[in-house]
């Protein structure tokens, strides 16, 4: 590889937000529109166990003997990661930093390099709005058409307007208290990280309710400042 291939400055974009708030669909938007790669925490454990890379080994040991895998491990798997060519225009992260000490881990990972965060992006929602968007959804089992109680019923009750099918599913944990609960764990998680951000200067913030296309015009155009 030319080594002057990869530059030392491309951009790093933080995506916080609760489930629900869109930041999957809102990532892939940002890659297409900036070529921009999408790292979530999950597909880079998996990628380098199965790459069987040293830190790949040692989070596959962790997981294997049922406790959590350390910051210190998947701060290596993100090294690993962000030498790829592919991440050279810039990454998107998606479920890391959790916490301040992993802030400060990724600061210090990231400063190896000379990059810095360009933008933490707090997609922000309405909680009881949330409670019932989240709550409200379930797909035909036939076809994996999506519906909503609210906001986009079957034409006729219990019926797929797209394949006639009557098998409709709910997953489990996307009920009112349990939506509920996982809200109010995101928000005592990510408090500490929107000061974090916030008192460096990186912190910016987003109205994630409402409709998706005018979201995304917003997000893009606050990206395009971020990484300029």
């Amino acid at each position: 590889m030319d080594g002057t291939s990869t530059p030392t400055t491309a951009p790093v974009l933080i995506l916080l937000g609760p489930p629900g708030a869109g930041k999957g669909t809102q990532a892939r938007v940002l890659e297409e529109q900036f070529g921009l790669v999408q790292l979530s925490t999950g597909d880079l454990l998996r990628a380098a166990v199965a790459a069987g890379t040293d830190a790949g080994k040692a989070a596959k040991a962790v997981m294997e003997a049922g406790d959590l895998v350390s910051d210190e491990i998947v701060i290596n798997i993100l090294r690993d990661r962000l030498k790829e060519d592919d991440c050279a225009k810039g990454v998107i992260l998606d479920g890391f930093p959790r916490t301040t000490v992993q802030a400060e881990a990724l600061d210090t990972l990231l400063a190896e390099t000379g990059q810095k965060i360009n933008a933490a992006v707090s997609l922000e929602v309405d909680d009881a709005e949330m409670v019932t968007r989240i709550s409200g959804r379930f797909t035909c089992g036939g076809c994996g058409e999506g519906y909503h109680d609210s906001f986009k019923p079957t034409a006729k009750t219990n019926t797929c307007d797209k394949c006639g099918s009557t098998d409709m599913k709910r997953r489990a944990d996307d009920n009112a208290e349990t939506v509920g609960q996982r809200l109010e764990a995101y928000h005592a998680q990510t408090a500490p990280l929107i000061t974090y951000y916030d008192g460096k200067g990186a912190l910016k913030t987003i109205d994630a309710m409402g409709d998706i296309a005018r979201i995304s015009k917003d997000l893009a155009t606050l990206v395009a400042k971020a990484i300029a």
